[in-house]
């Protein structure tokens, strides 16, 4: 009897703190469970639990692995130097080999800011609790780039409904510029991905444009700040690509912190972020910018938003397991031709 009453209560008292903690909870809008958006600002809330907050002795940060990971981590190095100076903390890169690692960074806990390539910030926002709060730019405005269609110079190829029945390449099932904006975008301009061409995900935006070098493709959507870099370092000339197609602007990659970390952390870390000015080798690789500018996710994120909805995608948990399981297959379809 006396169990029985007493298993009662335990279940009473578990219903009720589970109705607390929901309760707690006014609005999630499109955040995993373990987040919530009670301001409506889209991105997760600062946790209210002391006990919850991070504030890490070791900064650990990463940037999207757009290119090869090593490159950046000493292109960054200037400034994770002065990171570890202004925090008075010790500060390390985190190389990483795909969006969907640097997500998973994040949502569990070992990556503390980072870049995120331009589509899967939306992930990162929704999935792993990642607030955007910068874009490399310029002191008056933010970079953004376009999303750009390249073909080798000397193929017939003059506008995107050419490419019909050709050998056209995506990146990765995650990207913006590499394969939702052309999902959204490319019907208008009379190519419709999936049906007038077999969609190929080669990986990364660098190995699309190689591909097209190489004529493993005949076109490649790729995101026109890449294609511009690989010239500037002289991985490929310009002249031997023509862009048939050129989209209206996007932010470029974001710099994000998880939504955890301790506030007055947090906001030292941000001003450390916003004070930096870049060095000239770190302006050279990211044509002509010199700080970190401030963003907004909800405003300066939205047309990325627009164009997801408009080709029916989706910045939540089954959308990412999906784009991560088709991530991997990409990458490794595309070692193992790189292997051939």
């Amino acid at each position: 009897m006396i169990k029985a009453a007493l298993s009662a209560l335990f279940l009473a008292l578990g219903f009720s703190l589970q109705a607390h903690a929901q309760g707690t909870c006014q609005h999630r809008g499109d955040l995993d469970a373990q987040y919530c958006d009670n301001n409506k600002d889209m991105v997760a809330d600062t946790p209210s639990d002391p006990a919850k907050l991070k504030n890490p002795n070791t900064i650990v940060f990463t940037y999207t692995p757009v290119e090869d990971p090593a490159v950046y981590e000493k292109i960054f190095r200037p400034f994770t130097d002065h990171l570890a100076q202004c925090t008075k903390k010790r500060v390390i890169f985190f190389q990483v080999q795909s969006n969907a690692a640097e997500i998973e960074a994040m949502r569990s806990g070992r990556l503390h800011v980072g870049g995120f390539s331009t589509g899967p910030t939306a992930f990162a926002v929704n999935i792993a609790g990642a607030v955007p709060f910068a874009v490399k730019g310029y002191e008056k405005e933010f970079q953004g780039y376009n999303l750009i269609v390249v073909v080798k110079k000397d193929s017939p190829y003059q506008k995107l409904a050419d490419l019909k029945g050709k050998k056209f390449a995506h990146t990765s099932p995650s990207s913006n510029s590499g394969h939702m904006a052309p999902m959204a975008l490319f019907p208008k301009e009379g190519l419709n991905p999936g049906k007038d061409y077999n969609i190929l995900f080669s990986g990364k935006h660098d190995q699309s444009v190689l591909g097209v070098r190489s004529g493993d493709y005949d076109g490649a959507a790729v995101a026109s700040d890449v294609f511009y870099r690989m010239a500037t370092r002289g991985q490929i000339k310009e002249d031997d690509f023509r862009v048939i197609y050129k989209s209206a602007k996007f932010p470029t990659s974001s710099f994000a912190y998880a939504h955890d970390l301790e506030p007055k952390f947090r906001d030292q870390m941000l001003k450390c972020f916003y004070d930096y000015r870049f060095t000239e080798e770190m302006k050279k690789a990211f044509d002509g910018a010199d700080r970190f500018f401030p963003v907004s996710y909800q405003k300066d994120w939205a047309i990325v938003r627009q164009v997801a909805e408009a080709g029916g995608e989706k910045f939540n948990s089954a959308a990412y397991e999906r784009e991560s399981a088709r991530e991997a297959e990409a990458r490794k379809r595309a070692a193992e031709a790189k292997g051939k």
